[in-house]
């Protein structure tokens, strides 16, 4: 009988340990990569429908599929990247950076939008402040939005639009690098 305890508890160590490690996979946040001011810069010049999109960093902005779809339309002419993602998940924050560092070096010829899903306005605001991109973010707590590009599956997900406003590619899941988003970019926002 004493033999049983010690391998239940040699057991529950180990178990323990394999669940303090991975606890702690993921648990270093990534760094904004861009600021405001960065975005200002880097975004001057930008041509008007781009310009008028990039005006107000971190808006979060209500009007559900209706709004969306007119912001598309607005944006005719110019390919554009919508990144789907949400402040409680983790593969969002991860790749976050490598849009922000994309919007700096394509903006001007490549719009960028995001759509928060599944989110709280609380929680996208500090996520925003801590993350900031110069272009909006369409909440949509049910994902009604995600649904029109096929979004409404998988955290984060990325849909390409050409400058026709069409659909061109959808990503499911999240970027492992910056090098892979800036492909799909090149590939695919044309």
């Amino acid at each position: 009988m004493p033999a049983l305890p010690i391998r239940c508890t040699s057991g529950l160590l180990a178990a323990a340990t394999i669940v303090a490690v991975l606890a702690g996979c993921g648990s270093t946040q990534p760094k904004s990569a861009a600021t405001a001011a960065d975005f200002k810069h880097a975004l001057a010049g930008a041509p008007p429908a781009l310009a008028a999109l990039y005006g107000a960093p971190g808006r979060v902005l209500d009007g559900g599929p209706s709004a969306f779809k007119r912001q598309i339309a607005k944006l005719r002419g110019h390919p554009v990247v919508v990144n789907k993602w949400a402040s409680w998940c983790g593969p969002c924050r991860f790749e976050f950076p490598f849009f922000q560092k994309q919007v700096t070096k394509r903006g001007k010829s490549v719009a960028f939008l995001a759509v928060d899903g599944e989110d709280s306005k609380d929680g996208a605001h500090s996520f925003l402040a801590k993350y900031p991109v110069p272009y909006p973010s369409f909440f949509d707590p049910h994902s009604d939005i995600a649904r029109l590009f096929h979004g409404d599956r998988a955290f984060p997900t990325t849909a390409f639009y050409d400058r026709g406003g069409g659909i061109v590619y959808v990503k499911q899941g999240g970027y492992a690098s910056e090098d892979s988003l800036a492909r799909d970019i090149s590939r695919y926002a044309r």
